[in-house]
């Protein structure tokens, strides 16, 4: 089965990105969120994010126009049925993804690939709930998604091998590079860089060193091009938070204990560049650390 329309469930931060992807590669995208403004919100700025695009010589203007046409929006979720490949991009929180799945398994055709964009829930568990685990996959890529080079292929217990190869042509014709993991909380990348940050507000809550000089030393010392704090700062401190949770629970290890300061932050509403308030406050003309 050729895959040429592909559903995008979430119009936020990742959902606009996948779908941005997608529509430049060729994809028909029909992108679905339960808020109006966030649809128009979120092709607002993928019409941005392409002209930045024709502007550096990446992207001619034909082929921004062509994007641009490829993408539909709806806020009625089965409308996705027809889709080929379906990708959620909703929160980052179990029953959310559970409920979506649900309400779309009626609606879809036989052949229908599903798949989530989940950085850290397990694929199977997600899988077992639908009619078919052996056409589910996580689909799990990087923010932000026009820019970074990675998307993680999750195979859950049952994924077959027709569901994964063809995910991974996909994953080539984005030209973006996949990288397999199997299903373990957190997957790869961020079962290796959620610690990482974990420890840096760590070490900042301990008095260590402050937001500017762990950050400053992560950059200059170890050559990162942001500091981990910066980094929790552009993913979203709640999103860190429910991966380390999901880390903690899932392998029962204490190291991956998520730092009481990281959840004072979420529970303030201080989550980063979203909220403008996180480690650093964005509300003036430039980041000023918080701590």
């Amino acid at each position: 089965m050729a895959i040429n329309k592909v559903g995008v469930v979430g119009a936020g931060q990742m959902g606009n990105g996948i779908a941005h992807v997608f529509a430049l590669a060729g994809y028909d995208v029909m992108m679905t969120d339960i808020s109006a403004d966030a649809l128009a919100a979120a092709v607002a700025l993928i019409d941005k994010n392409i002209t930045r695009q024709v502007s550096k010589g990446v992207v001619s203007e034909e082929d921004k126009a062509a994007a641009m046409a490829r993408i539909s929006t709806t806020q009625t979720l089965t409308d996705l049925g027809p889709c080929d490949l379906i990708i959620e991009a909703a929160t980052e929180r179990e029953t959310v993804k559970q409920a979506i799945f649900d309400e779309l398994l009626p609606h879809i055709t036989p052949t229908t690939i599903l798949a989530s964009n989940t950085s850290s829930i397990s694929i199977t568990r997600l899988a077992s709930r639908t009619d078919r685990p052996e056409k589910f996959i996580g689909f799990h890529f990087m923010n932000p998604v026009p820019v970074m080079q990675l998307v993680e292929l999750i195979r859950g217990i049952a994924t077959d091998d027709e569901t994964y190869q063809q995910c991974q042509e996909v994953v080539e014709k984005l030209g973006k590079t996949s990288a397999t993991s199997e299903d373990f909380p957190a997957f790869i990348v961020n079962r290796i860089l959620m610690p990482m940050i974990n420890e840096a507000v760590y070490a900042l809550y301990e008095g260590v060193g402050n937001v500017s000089s762990i950050d400053t030393s992560m950059k200059l010392g170890a050559n990162h091009p942001m500091g981990p704090l910066e980094l929790a700062d552009f993913i979203g401190l709640d999103t860190c938070l429910a991966i380390m949770n999901v880390l903690h629970e899932g392998l029962a290890d204490t190291k991956y204990r998520p730092c009481p300061l990281l959840t004072k932050y979420v529970e303030a509403g201080w989550l980063g560049r979203k909220t403008k308030r996180g480690f650093y406050d964005y509300r003036g003309d430039k980041p000023v650390p918080t701590r």
